[in-house]
């Protein structure tokens, strides 16, 4: 029994020598980790500003339209000298 368990706690060693991440690995891992937390809240943002932009049109256009007709009328007459 005593040589199964020892069998076992050298098994788990050997895959903790084998699976053991170097420092710049793990600093790999955090860079990535970072960047798509950063990526899903860009993604986020992009969604709500989408949405927003559908639920609320843009009326100003039509505001604008308004005023080109009254330009055409203000043209301006200079006196002619003599």
């Amino acid at each position: 029994m005593a040589n199964k368990f020892d069998d076992f706690l050298n098994a788990i060693k050997m895959g903790e020598l084998m699976h053991r991440k170097s420092p710049a690995e793990k600093k790999k891992n955090t860079l990535v980790c970072i960047l798509a937390i950063i990526g899903a809240i860009a993604a986020i943002a992009a969604i709500a500003y989408a949405v927003y932009r559908y639920m609320n049109p843009d009326y100003l256009e039509d505001f604008e339209d308004d005023f080109d007709e009254y330009e055409e009328d203000d043209e301006i007459i200079e006196p002619v000298q003599e």
